[in-house]
């Protein structure tokens, strides 16, 4: 292990790729409503969000680590941190700098897509960066908030963000559209939070799996799920949204199987594991759907 291979671990990279997927949308909607980025927009707003994602990532894992919960969990490939700094605990403060570096860049991109499409994406901008600094040390032990904030950043502000970045206005189809991604990422959270229920529950952390119990939270989980499908059906039925937006119910069978697996193996985390990893490729696709709802 070294410095840098410690802070590129810590960002968690395999995961990074949810960023441009829910940019996806927004910038499809964009060219749908005849407003199509030059390549050198389409790199800043992608680039943005994935630096966003890196810097919460990387500030995730120092306060975990900091804190000493990293110690603790059991981890699997989507849960319980990357380890990379229980690995290499010399690199605790270059992951810090690179957390806090990450996400600058990422606001003076933000700020530069301002002075170019307008001031509406200032609120969503420091939305963003609160959700990012706030999320480990404060937001982790507020159940509600703790459900809502990744979803939040993934789905409204990345999705209806991207749309502005490129037409300068929002519009009520995308920001409805949103919708579908928020309650996935909430749900991907949620779900990833029940292997590490017990350690989280000793360091501090509050979130629904601990205020509820596994079972219920899985129950939860399916609800939010249900949600994210329920949000197209109603967009299309209200004229919101296109009828091409019902390709996001191309993986919904897939999405039925994962809820009852969920609830069956909510309490064994061998078992569940095999369905965090569905549960990513499920929001994934549901999502690039979506994106090619507008496009088509």
């Amino acid at each position: 292990m070294s410095v840098a291979s410690t802070v590129a671990q810590s960002a968690r990279p395999n995961f990074l790729i949810l960023a441009p997927v829910c940019v996806f949308p927004g910038l499809a909607a964009a060219h749908a409503a005849g407003h199509t980025p030059d390549l050198a927009t389409v790199v800043l707003i992608v680039l943005a969000a994935i630096l966003a994602h890196a810097a919460v990532n990387l500030l995730n894992e120092w306060d975990d680590f900091r804190s000493g919960l990293d110690l603790a969990t059991q981890r699997t490939p989507f849960s319980g941190g990357s380890g990379a700094l229980p690995a290499y605990p010399a690199a605790a403060s270059a992951v810090l700098a690179a957390g806090l570096a990450t996400l600058t860049v990422s606001a003076l991109i933000g700020l530069y897509l301002m002075s170019v499409a307008g001031p509406g994406l200032l609120l969503p901008g420091l939305v963003g960066l609160a959700l990012v600094l706030a999320y480990t040390a404060w937001i982790t032990r507020r159940p509600l908030l703790c459900l809502i904030a990744p979803g939040l950043g993934f789905g409204p502000i990345m999705v209806a963000g991207s749309y502005y970045a490129v037409t300068g206005e929002y519009s009520l189809a995308v920001v409805w559209a949103s919708l579908t991604p928020m309650f996935l990422v909430s749900g991907l959270l949620l779900i990833n939070q029940l292997p590490d229920l017990e350690p989280d529950r000793d360091h501090g952390r509050l979130h629904f799996p601990i205020l509820m119990g596994r079972q219920a939270a899985a129950r939860l989980f399916v609800s939010v799920l249900a949600l994210a499908y329920l949000v197209p059906v109603t967009g299309v039925l209200a004229g919101v949204l296109p009828l091409m937006a019902l390709l996001v119910l191309i993986p919904a069978p897939a999405a039925v199987i994962l809820g009852r697996m969920v609830l069956m193996h909510a309490e064994n985390t061998r078992e569940l594991t095999a369905w965090l990893g569905v549960n990513v490729a499920t929001l994934m696709v549901t999502i690039v759907m979506l994106g090619l709802g507008f496009l088509i």
